[in-house]
């Protein structure tokens, strides 16, 4: 009996059976440098998809200070002190310059600690390696945090809607009807830069980052506890859905209201005593009624005020306006997050009985308000989206020329 040896091929392959897999090859380590231009590759992508948004936005907003340079010598004015040394503006610079005092005082409308740290510690920091004077600094920073509020408000319309409705969301937000402020020396565009960025970290499940951008916002203005409640909120609600404790998603919601509270805390334990920041607006008359004074002011400017002062009526329209858009973002069913943040930003203005002139500019970074529109003017022809917007950004600068140039209070 005799045995046959199995046939091989030339290359000592046994036909039928599998042939076997060579060792795959070790993968290459990711250098430090290797990442950087990945990333830096992703960036130029994402900046060349909001292109056409921060055209818009800064085109609109070029035409706004064109109108205010040619308006504002013949009122006599100095258009470089309004931007960006007058009323918020002077008192960021003298924090920046002096620091905040350890007082709480008697003295109405005196007390800088009403006033949120980010911003002035900013201007101090980026004085040192710029030239020119804090001034010119602060409206620097705004100008540069205006454009990164525009390209977040882009990557929220565009994440949740598309392009098209990321760029009309960034052109609505530019010609608010107070959108001048946008490039003053004020806090408003470092608020909306954190805020926008932070909603879009919720919205592409980057909690962390969600988390620090909110905290940042926090530090910036008194509305920062709508972010941090966005945040936290939204987390909560994810942590409840899917009954899990992720360590980052919990994170996130603790980490969300450090810098608002952190803020308070400091105040209090500058002034030893526990609601330091609270005696501190209450020497500025600004604290929540419930919208009694809201309501009478609606009342008093709508319905008796025989001459009611233009930039009122123009405050009064858009608190009314941001109501009605508040409800048609609830209709529209938007996500969690952008519908707390609107309404704990509406709940705040309209519940305050502080002054009531500022409350259009407290309310330019609720941009999600604008979302309905934007998606309404997305799906319209082309010729009624170019008479609305051509319409909303005239009007801005109308508004803007006449809330700096006319107007004798504070924007």
């Amino acid at each position: 009996m005799s045995s046959t040896a199995p046939k091989t091929t030339s290359s000592g392959h046994i036909p039928g059976t599998r042939r076997p897999r060579p060792p795959a090859a070790p993968t290459p380590p990711v250098t430090p440098q290797a990442r950087a231009r990945r990333a830096l590759r992703t960036a130029r992508a994402a900046a060349r998809h909001a292109a056409p948004a921060l055209a818009a936005y800064v085109a609109v907003r070029l035409t706004g200070l064109a109108v205010l340079a040619f308006w504002a010598p013949r009122r006599h004015q100095d258009l470089w002190v309004n931007l960006a040394a007058q009323w918020d503006s002077d008192w960021y610079l003298g924090i920046a310059e002096h620091g905040y005092t350890d007082e709480l005082g008697t003295t109405p409308n005196t007390n800088n600690l009403a006033f949120f740290p980010l911003y002035p510690v900013l201007v101090k920091a980026v004085a040192v390696l710029t030239p020119g004077s804090r001034a010119s600094t602060g409206l620097g920073l705004a100008v540069v945090a205006s454009l990164i509020a525009a390209w977040g408000i882009f990557a929220v319309g565009d994440r949740l809607h598309g392009r098209r409705v990321g760029v009309l969301l960034t052109t609505l937000w530019a010609a608010f009807p107070v959108g001048a402020v946008q490039w003053m020396g004020y806090t408003e565009s470092l608020f909306t830069a954190c805020a926008a960025w932070a909603l879009y970290a919720v919205l592409t499940g980057r909690w962390l980052w969600a988390a620090g951008c909110a905290s940042l916002a926090g530090l910036t203005r008194p509305t920062g506890v709508a972010v941090a409640a966005a945040v936290t909120v939204t987390a909560l609600l994810h942590l409840l859905r899917h009954r899990t404790l992720a360590p980052r998603i919990v994170a996130a919601a603790a980490l969300a209201p450090l810098g608002w509270c952190a803020y308070l805390a400091w105040v209090g334990l500058r002034l030893g005593r526990w609601d330091g920041y609270f005696a501190v607006q209450r020497t500025w008359y600004n604290e929540l009624d419930g919208g009694l004074r809201t309501l009478h002011q609606f009342r008093w400017l709508l319905w008796r005020d025989p001459t009611p002062q233009l930039f009122l009526v123009m405050v009064t329209l858009t608190l009314i306006g941001a109501v009605v858009l508040f409800g048609l973002s609830a209709w529209d069913r938007q996500p969690t997050a952008l519908l707390v943040y609107s309404g704990v930003m509406l709940a705040i203005v309209l519940g305050s009985g502080g002054v009531y002139f500022p409350r259009a500019r407290f309310l330019l970074p609720a941009f999600p308000l604008l979302l309905p529109l934007a998606l309404h003017l997305s799906r319209a022809s082309r010729r009624h989206r170019a008479l609305v917007l051509t319409t909303a950004v005239l009007g801005s600068t109308y508004c803007g020329a006449y809330m700096l140039l006319i107007w004798s209070a504070a924007p």
